[in-house]
């Protein structure tokens, strides 16, 4: 068999309902990891789902503890064709969101999948269930075209906690990093930039999530009694919030601002449409930095959000000047920034500017990443994808949230390629999560491919690991 084999057969398991009946199945354990317990379903589901999935193909399959207390499971399979032989780390994700069953129109639930025309609403769906059963049932269509020999190693490692921000990811990498031992990684989360091309994506933006909060006494005050004379922590803490970013978006901290984009940055985006799809929302005008495209924004640069804002009770307000007020805001930041250093900075410049009673905390946070644009491996992916779809993907120098690459490209050091399979209006998160069929077929042809060209001899694996396929 040859390459066209692959992509035929790849097909075949998307024509033929398996794909639909796997994806199913999966879609129905209620494998929520954002609840703050961690339900039996995570365990089954490697257990039950992917272990026996796995397990035919050649891997040996271990289900590992987490080391962080109520962290969910995580499976490393190793299929190893050959100890010399160069190895692929692929990564997912089996946990979800929770399903918000009560928000999802009639006839829809989180944990049937159903299709409506070329959607197919369930919980995971897009993520990111759907994602690794496209790679899977691609790596079986390549390994049936090979005779059963890809010409390298693969090792999978799925974990069931993504979505509560990967408690324990790290220390099982660093534990297990002969285990887990690649020289290249390529994995499929997070959208396409469009639905209509393949997207390549090589890291993605970081991420801190910190909380301002100002206590100005025990209790509220009658307004009335009191107003005119009590400071009122609410009207403070929005006045310190716009010292940080203006009305248009801007962020005014200047250590939090991203170091400038390079020429190869520009040009990598310059093409790269931003919104415009059937159920994107509308850009809005002059917001952000000035002077950049959208695109340049969402990659290339920092943007600085208050996610929440509280004080007194919204819901039903009283006539008291409330005792505390809290921003709950997020930076998400490209590499290059200091973002360790973040509650520092922040402090500092609330203090210059008068606002030194505001505490600040940080409550999560993920490193930036971004893989070389002129590394061989990038031009490689274009070329196969393109190869497989007929489609030119877009390249997106690093997707504009935020996944635990940092942890593959610094903790395991591999080259980082991540081809995603959703798209923008996928309702990733929130009710009606859907997968569109499709991108999913396409996507399957696409992961193939891949499979199947990493065991050519063009391939660009490291110095001397081809002469081990000889």
């Amino acid at each position: 068999m040859d390459r066209h084999d692959a992509l035929a057969l790849a097909g075949a398991y998307f024509d033929g309902g398996r794909f639909f009946d796997d994806l199913s199945r999966r879609v129905a354990l209620r494998t929520e990891s954002d609840t703050g317990s961690v339900p039996p379903a995570l365990a089954h589901y490697l257990e039950d789902e992917l272990v026996p999935r796995l397990a035919p193909l050649g891997f040996e399959c271990e289900i590992v503890a987490n080391p962080v207390p109520d962290g969910g499971p995580f499976l490393i399979a190793r299929r190893v064709e050959g100890p010399r032989l160069p190895t692929v780390l692929s990564y997912g994700h089996g946990d979800v969101v929770s399903g918000q069953d009560a928000l999802w129109r009639d006839g829809l639930s989180p944990w049937q999948l159903v299709a409506r025309g070329e959607r197919w609403y369930g919980r995971g769906t897009a993520d990111n269930k759907g994602q690794h059963t496209i790679a899977l049932g691609a790596l079986e269509a390549a390994l049936k075209a090979r005779d059963g020999r890809l010409g390298y190693n693969i090792t999978w490692l799925i974990e069931m906690g993504e979505e509560a921000a990967s408690p324990g990811l790290e220390a099982v990498c660093a534990l297990r990093r002969h285990d887990l031992a690649a020289d290249l990684f390529i994995a499929s989360d997070g959208p396409r930039v469009r639905a209509s091309h393949p997207t390549l994506f090589l890291g993605s933006r970081g991420a801190v999530n910190f909380t301002l909060r100002l206590k100005a006494r025990e209790r509220g005050y009658h307004s009335g009694n009191w107003g005119g004379v009590l400071s009122n922590p609410a009207t403070v803490l929005a006045h310190a919030v716009a010292t940080l970013v203006d009305a248009r978006g801007r962020i005014l901290v200047d250590a939090l601002r991203p170091p400038p984009m390079s020429e190869a940055l520009r040009r990598a985006v310059a093409r790269l449409p931003i919104g415009g799809g059937a159920d994107d929302p509308e850009l809005s005008a002059n917001w952000g930095e000035p002077g950049l495209t959208p695109a340049e924004r969402l990659v290339g640069w920092n943007t600085l959000e208050v996610l929440a804002l509280g004080a007194g009770a919204p819901q039903r307000p009283v006539n008291a000047i409330p005792a505390e007020a809290v921003a709950h805001c997020q930076l998400r930041f490209v590499v290059g920034t200091p973002w360790e250093d973040l509650a520092r900075i922040v402090r500092q410049h609330l203090a210059a500017h008068g606002f030194g009673q505001v505490e600040v905390e940080v409550t999560l946070s993920g490193a930036a990443t971004r893989l070389d644009l002129d590394n061989p491996w990038v031009g490689w992916a274009l070329r196969s994808m393109e190869a497989s779809s007929g489609q030119s993907p877009d390249l997106l120098p690093n997707l504009a949230g935020s996944l635990p690459n940092d942890i593959f490209a610094r903790v395991l050091g591999l080259p980082t390629l991540w081809v995603p399979h959703s798209y923008p209006a996928c309702a990733q998160h929130a009710p009606h999560e859907h997968l569109r069929a499709p991108l999913a077929r396409e996507g399957l042809q696409v992961m193939a491919g891949l499979y199947w060209d990493l065991g050519e001899p063009d391939a660009p694996w490291r110095e001397g690991a081809l002469a081990a396929l000889a």
